[in-house]
Order: structure tokens, then C-alpha cells, then sequence
């Protein structure tokens, strides 16, 4: 009986992929994954469907495994093509994001900054500081992604940013530091004429009868929230029935039915000065880690510096 042929091994497969994939290959993966489809598959990527074909064939050659299967309605990526998915996609983000930094320079740009942010130090931060940062360096390009803070962490590791904006992070990537720039605190917000907002002094009694909007469980509101329902409150209070951290869906919950919800400060800032919501005053103060960013503590860019130390000024003149 004749004996099985070994596994390929990872360094065959890699060595296979830099002689001979191309692009094209992943860029065919990824829009296969998304789509479904190979007929919508060629269309988005402008060939035809036998040139789909060929690719994905050409691929799972080079892999010695298959990554899709075909039903009735199209395609479906096999477990190992979920497993290459996101590589691919981080791929072709970077080659994206080369091309956008050698696009600046060719227009006469002065650099590029690949900013990662949490939603946090977006609304508490970056919302005013960006538009103002473009005013005085209009040549300098940046391109800001969201995330949290796992996320952001994980782009530091992979070396995909050059700046990122968050809360004061536990643990500080080695060799990046940390600014805070921005304080901040969590903050019970509600519509303009909820019956609290006519009280001057509030205690915890009154807050713990009132119907609450809760965050998504594991955010930072949503921890602060449960404790402080544990420490302060005899029962925990009726809650509302669409969970959410998006400021804007809160503001407008908020103004349907008379509900309150704990939020960071930062977050809600552009509804709290444009009067969409109010801020109650607490029996205490509700401490928050501040916003900030992590920089690189060598090898900083030019045009990278040129943000810190702009957001580091905005700061101080606050």
C-alpha cells in the first residue's frame, strides 16, 4: 500500500505565495468572501468570470487546499479561506495605504499619518482638533480607522499606525508612550424636560427609580453602570429596551421617553453644548481615565510629530 504523501509544509507554502501569488490573487479572495459570488466577483473587480475562476483555482494550487465551495447560489469560503480572509484584507490595506502616501507626496503633501482612534477620542478629541489641525497643515495627510482599544493595541504590534488616540491604555506598548491630553469623566445625561433636571441637589435615591438606557455589555459605561447599581442603588432599576453606545441614537431615545443613561462626558460633548441632552448633577463624581495619544518613543515622522506636538499645544491652551 503505498504511502501518504506528507503535509506541505508552512515554509513550502510561503515560499510558493512570495515566487507566485500576486495581488490579484487576494484581491479575488477577499471580494469572493464578501460577495458570495462569481459573476458579482468579476464585476466588481472588472474582468470576467473565467478569470475569477482561473485565480482562484491558480490560488488553491499554490495552497494545495480548496477555499471555497460552490451551492446553488454561488460560493462560500471553506475554513481554511476564513482563516486567509483577514490577512488578505490586511494586504491589501496596506498596499491601499502606500499608495495613498505616495499619491500625497506626488501632490506636493508634506507626509502621511496613519491615525488609529477609539470612538471615545474621536467625540472627545478629535472632532474639533482634526478640522483645525488641517487648517494650518492643509499638505499633510491623514487617515484615521476606528476601533477600540484591542483593536488599536494589536495595530501597534503590526505596525500599522503611526499615532493612536484612546484612553489611557493598562499597559503601554514597549517602546510607544503616552500624553493624556483630554480629562474626562463619566457623566448621567438625560433629555432637557425630564422632571430630574428641574432638581437642584440629587441623591443616588432619586437616580435608582428612574428607567435607565444601559451601554452594550463590556464597555466601560456599561462596568461603571453595573457598579455603581451594586454599590449605591437598593435594586437595580428598570432598564429601556434598545442597548446602544452610539451618542447620537442615545440623544434620540433619550428625547422619545423620559430615561436617563451613564456616559462618558467626552462622548456626548457636541449633543451636551448644542443642548440635545443635559448633564444631572451627581451626589459624586464619577472619575474616567483621560483621552490621549501613544506615540512612538524613536522614529517618529515628521508629519506624525507635527500632530502630536499640535494636539499637545491644543491641550495646553485649554
Amino acid at each position: 500500500m503505498p504511502r501518504a504523501a506528507p503535509p506541505v509544509s508552512a515554509t513550502v507554502l510561503s515560499n510558493r505565495l512570495m515566487a507566485r501569488a500576486r495581488f490579484r490573487h487576494l484581491q479575488a479572495l477577499v471580494r469572493l468572501c464578501e460577495l458570495g459570488s462569481l459573476q458579482r466577483t468579476a464585476s466588481a473587480m472588472g474582468i470576467t468570470q473565467p478569470a475569477v475562476t482561473h485565480l482562484l483555482a491558480d490560488l488553491e494550487s499554490l495552497l494545495e487546499t480548496t477555499l471555497f465551495q460552490r451551492h446553488a447560489r454561488g460560493v462560500r469560503a471553506t475554513p481554511a479561506g476564513a482563516d486567509l480572509l483577514p490577512i488578505a484584507q490586511q494586504l491589501l490595506q496596506g498596499l491601499q495605504a502606500g499608495a495613498e502616501a505616495v499619491a500625497a507626496r506626488h501632490s506636493g503633501g508634506a507626509g502621511l499619518v496613519r491615525l488609529a482612534a477609539s470612538s471615545a477620542a474621536v467625540l472627545g478629541l478629535l472632532v474639533n482638533a482634526l478640522p483645525a489641525f488641517q487648517r494650518r497643515y492643509p499638505y499633510i495627510q491623514v487617515q484615521l480607522r476606528e476601533a477600540e482599544i484591542d483593536g488599536l493595541l494589536a495595530s501597534v504590534s503590526r505596525g500599522e499606525v503611526d499615532m493612536v488616540a484612546c484612553r489611557q491604555p493598562a499597559v503601554v506598548p514597549q517602546g510607544w508612550g503616552f500624553s493624556a491630553l483630554v480629562e474626562d469623566e463619566f457623566a448621567v445625561i438625560c433629555a432637557p424636560d425630564h422632571p430630574l433636571t428641574r432638581r437642584r441637589k440629587l441623591q443616588w435615591a432619586d437616580l435608582a427609580c428612574q428607567t435607565w438606557l444601559p451601554s452594550p455589555a463590556g464597555s466601560l459605561a456599561r462596568s461603571r453602570y453595573d457598579a455603581l447599581v451594586e454599590a449605591r442603588f437598593d435594586e437595580a432599576p428598570p432598564s429601556a429596551q434598545v442597548i446602544t453606545r452610539n451618542p447620537a441614537l442615545t440623544t434620540a431615545l433619550l428625547r422619545d421617553q423620559p430615561a436617563l443613561a451613564l456616559v462618558p462626558t467626552g462622548s456626548v460633548r457636541p449633543q451636551l453644548d448644542a443642548g440635545q441632552v443635559v448633564s444631572l448633577q451627581l451626589p459624586e463624581r464619577l472619575p474616567l481615565d483621560p483621552i490621549g495619544v501613544l506615540v512612538p518613543q524613536q522614529g517618529m515622522g515628521q508629519a506624525t510629530r507635527e500632530l502630536a506636538e499640535f494636539l499637545q499645544g491644543l491641550h495646553a491652551q485649554g
